[in-house]
């Protein structure tokens, strides 16, 4: 047991149990563990740092938009993981999966049947997609309904392409009963067209595409839908859409006339869990990528909320009506995010901490000035037995004086920053008057 200072014997509490110690020892450890914890949550990364996209083909439009849109997204820390697929309908298999790791990816309008529990929104429709029907012969097409009999190309499994010229035939009349309907790539439809074993083949893709500039550069022939707005009536995710005259080459006037084309819009779709930080970013990248004039559109027609075949995004709305959030627009993204991300924590921890700020001050000084308060007790204890001793014994008034030498002993030896000497010396000011009130006891033992 800790042996009690014998100048305190008057107001000290008793010594702290091994029990009240473990206890409180216990108490600061978790009270750190707590603090760290939060701390450790705070200081968290904000969002991901890779968003993981599903396109096309290696060389496909899909995969181009994507390529575009990785440095953009670089430059804000996001590293783009690109993921070939067979198309469009692959893109929704993998992105309606709530288990996959795909979060973004690209969806031609028209191909899938949304269902309210894929938990996919659209971030934006993004670009025209225009369908081309070159075919070989001397006799000029202009229905889709003249393919009957022939070597069609529908596209690949997988792909919008296949979806959608399925049904474009099928509005026309042509089925696999009529026609010899053949699954095919781009190229092999390609090499089918000037080698003579297929008689048209559907294609999608921008004008500027290395294979749509090679079709278009050579001596097959292209469709124009002279039924377009019928088709588009029929089949209302798809656009008309006029190709002009010399848009491949002015100096050789390709194509003579104008062409009207039907397209399908490329949609940019992500899972609804998707932090609204990066839809912001991708919406960026986007309107980086595509919002500029082409052959079909004048600037700023993409990307654009034209569409419903997705739920759109909440954050999509308001970037369109407002564009990104305040502190997106004056601050990185990280620190944005961040702020954004652990608004909820860092202001009550913040305003914790200010209070603690504000406190720490008369905290210091309430320890301090404790230093003086118990020699205080002590002095008022002594002060009060004297007041109440009427008669006190000789033995009594050398206790006292030897109390008071004790307690003045040990004030001289306080520890005090020097702004506080004047309490210091109030204190001794006060053992003076209980050492003037002994000296008058014992005057009274005296007489």
């Amino acid at each position: 047991m800790p042996r009690r200072d014998p100048a305190l014997r008057r107001s000290q509490n008793p010594p702290m149990t091994a029990g009240r110690r473990r206890f409180f020892i216990i108490a600061v450890i978790l009270l750190i563990a707590a603090l760290g914890w939060s701390l450790a949550a705070v200081l968290k990364p904000a969002i991901q740092r890779t968003i993981v996209i599903t396109t096309g083909a290696d060389k496909g439009i899909y995969r181009g938009f994507a390529d575009r849109y990785a440095p953009v997204l670089k430059r804000e820390g996001i590293t783009l993981d690109i993921r070939s697929s067979s198309g469009s309908i692959e893109n929704y298999e993998r992105l309606k999966n709530p288990d996959s790791e795909y979060e973004v990816g690209f969806i031609q309008s028209g191909t899938v049947p949304p269902d309210e529990t894929d938990g996919l929104e659209t971030i934006a429709a993004v670009s025209y997609e225009p369908i081309w029907v070159f075919y070989r012969g001397a006799a000029t097409l202009d229905r889709l309904s003249q393919l009957q009999g022939k070597k069609v190309s529908v596209g690949v499994p997988g792909s919008g392409l296949l979806q959608v010229a399925r049904v474009l035939l099928a509005h026309s009349g042509i089925t696999a009963g009529n026609a010899t309907l053949l699954q095919m790539d781009a190229g092999a439809a390609y090499q089918g067209l000037k080698s003579g074993q297929i008689d048209a083949a559907f294609f999608i893709g921008r004008p500027d595409a290395e294979m749509q500039q090679t079709l278009l550069n050579s001596d097959l022939k292209l469709m124009s839908f002279a039924q377009a707005d019928a088709l588009v009536q029929k089949f209302p995710s798809l656009s008309k859409i006029v190709f002009p005259r010399a848009s491949t080459s002015i100096v050789n006037d390709l194509p003579q006339r104008d062409v009207t084309l039907l397209a399908a819009k490329a949609l940019l779709v992500s899972k609804d869990t998707l932090h609204p930080a990066l839809v912001y970013l991708l919406l960026e990248a986007a309107k980086s990528v595509h919002g500029g004039e082409d052959y079909f559109t004048p600037l700023g027609t993409f990307p654009n909320l034209n569409t419903n075949e997705f739920p759109v995004s909440e954050e999509s709305t308001r970037f369109f009506k407002s564009g990104r959030p305040f502190l997106q627009r004056y601050l990185p993204f990280w620190l944005a995010s961040f702020v954004e991300r652990r608004l909820l924590i860092l202001v009550p921890f913040m305003a914790l901490l200010l209070g603690f700020l504000q406190a720490l001050p008369r905290l210091a000084e309430s320890r301090i000035k404790s230093r003086l308060v118990v020699w205080y007790r002590e002095i008022k204890a002594l002060e009060d037995e004297i007041w109440r001793s009427g008669q006190p014994t000789r033995q009594q008034i050398a206790q006292w004086r030897d109390e008071i030498e004790q307690i003045d002993a040990h004030a001289s030896q306080i520890q005090m920053p020097q702004r506080y000497f004047q309490d210091v010396y109030a204190l001794k000011q006060a053992i003076a008057v209980v050492r003037n009130r002994i000296l008058q006891a014992a005057e009274k033992v005296k007489e």
